[in-house]
């Protein structure tokens, strides 16, 4: 069992990990939704009816800037609930990424940890979005990779490959060295174990669910994580336990 002192850089998930998407991604739905008389909607509805849409849109389209990647799911989640399509409505839903949250315990977690490990974004997201996010972290990032950067979302292992040629070539940090946090099995866990990373899960649904992974079902020795953390306070709390007395 590795211990987390054993490693010097950490690469991060951020939207579920350390943004809170679910909440985010609701606040921008219900106005819509109840418009439409979709008020009665449950939250897991909305969100089960989002991702297997929003994987469909990744894996069609890889190249297609996650913007536009909201708009499609903004467009088949109206036909899903007949309701009529409406173009402003769903541009602005894919403008939305920088008003979704962080969650309260990422920044103070971030910062503890920026004093022990180099930091890395690996995200399902574009540039442009991340730099209106990242204004809510709190912390400078050693690297900031996105699928716009490597042409592909997760969970295609072609991120993580990207990232780990990219963390040698800028950081000098080989595979060992890293550590990959993150809250969803489907698009992080699983790949990242199949390349032999070292995995963290941020278990913020308490093993309720996969969140908005497309697939709860996933399960088995290929998602099991080295790490099971309830929140990115959790891990840096673990961390701190670690260290030596006089850490």
């Amino acid at each position: 069992m590795p211990a987390l002192t054993d490693f010097n850089t950490i690469t991060f998930d951020c939207y579920g990990t350390l943004i809170d998407w679910e909440r985010g991604i609701l606040a921008e739905l219900r106005p819509w939704l109840a418009r439409h008389g979709k008020q009665h909607l449950r939250d897991e509805e909305i969100l089960e009816a989002y991702a297997p849409f929003e994987a469909a849109c990744e894996a069609a389209t890889p190249a297609a800037l996650y913007p536009a990647i909201l708009e499609e799911v903004h467009h088949r989640l109206a036909r899903h609930w007949k309701i009529a399509p409406d173009p402003a409505i769903a541009r602005a839903f894919g403008q939305s990424v920088g008003n979704w949250p962080a969650f309260s315990d990422t920044p103070a977690a971030l910062q503890y940890l920026k004093r022990h490990y180099r930091l890395v974004i690996i995200s399902n997201v574009d540039r442009a979005s991340f730099a209106v996010t990242n204004r809510k972290l709190g912390v400078d990032f050693d690297r900031i990779i996105t699928a716009q950067d490597v042409g592909s979302y997760k969970p295609n292992p072609r991120n993580f490959k990207y990232a780990l040629a990219d963390l040698q070539r800028a950081l000098g940090a080989k595979k060992s060295d890293v550590l990959h946090a993150a809250c969803s099995i489907f698009h992080d866990i699983v790949p990242a174990k199949s390349l032999g990373l070292a995995t963290a899960w941020i278990d913020r649904r308490r093993g309720d669910s996969f969140g908005l992974s497309p697939d709860a079902a996933s399960g088995g020795q290929a998602s099991r994580p080295d790490f099971i953390f309830k929140s990115m306070g959790e891990l840096a709390a673990a961390h701190e336990k670690q260290l030596p007395a006089n850490g």
